[in-house]
């Protein structure tokens, strides 16, 4: 296992390199190039540049989250090939740069949505959180104007500012795509792609919807334990492979994480860990990595990856915002520190137990 860390780049993240390196157990980053516009190719020398910046602070980046992916190639358009080559010279150009897993998303306009970035904690920390009822109350185009801009701590990832005008046209668009049309759509950009990934030796790593159910009557399809044997059986090739988010697929608590984990095993190139605290029906807060602070048993999770022997690259994921510091929702430095020595000593401990 490789513990890595999420970096937005010089200008876009109030965590440094130089912090990040400090962190016990840190590798590595994994980051992206925000700036270039969703379906264009990332150039080589701008690659080149962002490894150099990383490797100059003693760190690695073998592993970028992400590279989106145009609405035109989720719709099915005519269009999308053109996107498909772009997508695949971005990476021969990563893999050249030394990539080797890229994470991806197959939601339909949507990253992860939340309903409030800061609710209160008893503790006096602030976290993410989601409401069902909430979310279903606020306008799609509403919740895009507020977070495109970056007021909110975070712009949302493809829905630039300018990009607003577009956003009624493609939702009356998706109304007439099903789950089967989108799982369609997502194998014909993956044997599109497969042939450049085998070639240069980088792997695809898709990440789970989230939350992972349908929001705004749009389909999602990573979602479950069906829906991935799905995606892995459809096209069967171990550069398609998982980021297994625990928060995003541990938010549907018909979900079970360590089984799996346990079961797709060798196709998790990517591993998200982080908790959640569930709080209703369609309601739930994050928390600290703590087993004991949310409803996910961190050490089940950490224990299900050690048995299958796993090699790849992990990350903690969302931390609360605590000890007064400002930062991006869900990626300040402090919390995500306490998270990766918290997975780091599970780590120890299994190991050491398990050679004894």
């Amino acid at each position: 296992m490789k513990m890595i860390f999420r970096w937005f780049g010089e200008g876009d993240d109030s965590v440094s390199l130089e912090e990040i390196r400090q962190i016990p157990g840190i590798k590595g980053v994994v980051t992206a190039l925000s700036n270039i516009p969703v379906g264009e190719v990332w150039p080589q020398q701008k690659i080149d540049q962002l490894k150099a910046k990383i490797n100059a602070a003693g760190l690695e980046m073998e592993v970028i989250e992400s590279v989106n992916i145009h609405e035109d190639i989720k719709l099915g358009l005519a269009s999308r090939d053109k996107y498909i080559e772009n997508y695949k010279l971005t990476l021969k150009n990563l893999a050249q740069g030394g990539v080797k897993v890229v994470c991806y998303n197959f939601m339909p306009v949507f990253d992860w949505l939340r309903s409030d970035l800061a609710e209160k904690l008893a503790d006096g920390s602030n976290t993410m959180s989601y409401n069902e009822t909430e979310i279903n109350k606020t306008d799609p185009v509403q919740l895009i104007e507020e977070f495109a801009d970056g007021s909110k701590g975070f712009s949302l990832p493809g829905w630039e500012a300018e990009r607003l005008a577009e956003l009624k046209q493609i939702m009356a668009q998706y109304q007439e795509i099903t789950a089967d049309d989108l799982f369609d759509n997502l194998k014909y950009f993956l044997e599109a792609i497969l042939p450049v990934c085998q070639e240069n030796d980088i792997k695809m790593a898709i990440h789970p919807d989230d939350p992972p159910w349908p929001v705004y009557n749009l389909p999602r399809i990573m979602t479950g334990k069906e829906n991935i044997r799905r995606l892995l059986k459809m096209v069967d090739d171990p550069y398609n492979g998982l980021t297994l988010c625990s928060g995003s697929l541990g938010s549907n608590p018909a979900n079970d994480v360590p089984g799996l984990i346990r079961e797709f095993g060798k196709r998790i190139h990517f591993a998200h860990v982080r908790n959640l605290k569930f709080t209703g029906t369609g309601k739930f807060h994050e928390t600290s990595h703590l087993s004991s602070d949310g409803s996910l048993d961190l050490f089940e999770i950490m224990k299900a990856y050690y048995e299958i022997g796993f090699e790849g690259y992990m990350r903690p994921d969302h931390g609360r915002m605590i000890w007064g510091e400002e930062a991006r929702p869900g990626y300040g430095l402090y919390d995500r520190a306490l998270g990766v020595t918290y997975l780091n000593g599970i780590w120890e401990a299994i190991n050491k137990i398990s050679i004894v």
